[in-house]
């Protein structure tokens, strides 16, 4: 079968960096072509590249057989080519619909006016493709993470495209909205269009591909069909090395209690009463909408309260906003990072002592002596792959990030540290790194709450899991009682017998 797509021997360097090195691949029309590696492997970049974001330095571009070159966003968009990119290219001021058509505007006939009718349409059409009745009227700032990526997609699709490529889809959907998504994916290869998956969950890989490609630090590794390879094999082209547990868990003897929750009652939330301990890891499960995120934010008092205590180390507190969580010793990894837990134009040094200049400050200035020195610490502690200790964190991968969130909030000497999402969009050899660091941290007795919506991971890190239900506590089962059907049993509402954990 002749190629759709054949990028040979795609070379791209930056300063101290060569992010590709001679990666060559292709794409058939009609099939799902999974592109695999950890963070900062090139998959992202071999894509900037061919949708023509980025400029190659060495290498070609084939579509048909016929070489192209990219100049810009617009030349990979005239020959068909459309891009669903990790990190939103939506503006927030706009609506959905006006996000859906944006530069693609339907006029009125031959005069100029936008025909906003007709753009309300179309958009529509393009969310019922997804399942979804979203309103094209809202305003794109008005919608949560999962809906921003549900109209990402529709961008996508609401063009003819013949080549689709879609970086990390599936992030911030639920398991309908992704089953919907494969959906239209299976669609998409009915017509003969080509599609380029990335996902960190190899369990998509081996549900929607047909082939699969492996990049590590910039190379090309292997390529073959997914029906011939394996898990185990995947994770071992990936990562170099052969990973003993994907879920590396320490048993820890459970120590004094770190925070307590005592009938805390929101808008949303309804009587919640938990606690953590040192030494243990305390999971949050729950369907979208359950509340797991709003408890955090009441926690990290990013969010008011209505009702009820907030206990640290047995002392009551009362911050009234997140810098007095902080000086408390309280920290709250976000699930969207890039827009909540880093400054994406400052550099690692200045995210990493942001949130405790305190501790860096010589009179009125910065001791950047001091400042180098703790970003050198954290940034070797925690194997954060940068350049340098000032390269900016928007140029570093999804797992890196969240290295340096993670380092952030180390500085800030934290006694509980609430994950929420912690690996979505990382590698399966870095979320080995976090689990790890999780660990390491309840080890060395800070009060852990790990929130996900991946249930293997709740399983495979936690020593308890409390379930959410909306906005009620249904349950909390000790790690020998969790399973997946008790799990999901609770949060729909369901019951189960559990031991009081």
């Amino acid at each position: 079968m002749i190629p759709l797509l054949q990028m040979q021997n795609i070379r791209k360097q930056y300063p101290g960096v060569l992010a590709l090195s001679d990666v060559s691949f292709d794409l058939r029309g009609g099939e799902v072509h999974c592109l695999v590696g950890e963070n900062g492997a090139g998959k992202s970049t071999l894509m900037k590249v061919l949708s023509g974001a980025i400029k190659k330095d060495g290498g070609s571009i084939l579509i048909d057989r016929k070489e192209v070159d990219f100049h810009s966003p617009a030349d990979s968009q005239r020959v068909g080519i459309g891009m669903i990119y990790q990190e939103f290219k939506l503006v927030p001021e706009l609506t959905v619909a006006e996000n859906i058509l944006l530069g693609n505007e339907p006029t009125k006939g031959k005069s100029p006016f936008v025909d906003y009718p007709k753009m309300h349409e179309i958009s529509r059409n393009a969310l019922a493709q997804l399942g979804e009745e979203i309103p094209t009227t809202a305003v794109v700032s008005s919608l949560s993470v999962a809906q921003r990526q549900i109209v990402e997609i529709a961008k996508a699709i609401s063009k003819k495209v013949r080549i689709l490529a879609m970086d990390e889809p599936s992030a911030a959907l639920t398991e309908n909205e992704l089953k919907n998504l494969f959906t239209v994916i299976r669609r998409l290869k009915a017509e003969d269009v080509g599609i380029i998956y990335i996902s960190h969950r190899l369990e998509e890989i081996f549900e929607i591909g047909d082939r699969l490609t492996v990049l590590r630090d910039g190379k090309f590794i292997h390529s073959c069909n997914v029906a011939e390879s394996d898990r185990r094999s995947l994770v071992r082209w990936m990562v170099g090395r052969e990973l003993e547990q994907e879920y590396p868990k320490v048993e820890l003897q459970r120590g004094d209690e770190i925070l307590r929750v005592e009938s805390i009652n929101s808008k949303l939330l309804d009587n919640i009463n938990l606690t953590v301990h040192r030494g243990e890891i305390v999971g949050l499960a729950g369907l979208v909408g359950a509340g797991r995120s709003e408890l955090a934010r009441i926690i990290f008092s990013a969010d008011p309260k209505e009702g009820g205590s907030i206990y640290l180390n047995r002392k009551e507190i009362h911050p009234h906003s997140p810098r007095e969580a902080i000086d408390l010793g309280i920290g709250l990894l976000t699930e969207d990072r890039n827009k909540y837990g880093l400054i994406m134009q400052m550099n690692v040094r200045e995210n990493i002592s942001l949130s405790n200049l305190r501790d860096v400050v010589k009179g009125l200035f910065i001791n950047r002596t001091k400042e180098n020195s703790v970003a050198d610490k954290f940034t070797n502690e925690l194997r954060i792959k940068t350049p340098s200790i000032d390269q900016e964190v928007e140029n570093l991968s999804g797992g890196n990030r969240q290295k340096v969130v993670l380092a952030r909030w180390l500085f800030t000497k934290s006694k509980l540290l609430i994950f929420d999402e912690p690996t979505v969009g990382i590698d399966v050899g870095v979320k080995y790194e976090i689990y790890n660091l999780i660990n390491q941290l309840a080890k060395d007795g800070i009060g852990v709450i790990v929130i996900s919506s991946d249930l293997p991971e709740l399983l495979g890190i936690s020593d308890r899991i409390a379930v959410m239900w909306e906005g009620k506590l249904t349950g909390i089962l000790s790690r020998a009682e969790a399973t997946q059907e008790k799990v999901m049993t609770l949060a729909t509402g369901g019951t189960v017998e559990v031991s009081n954990v």
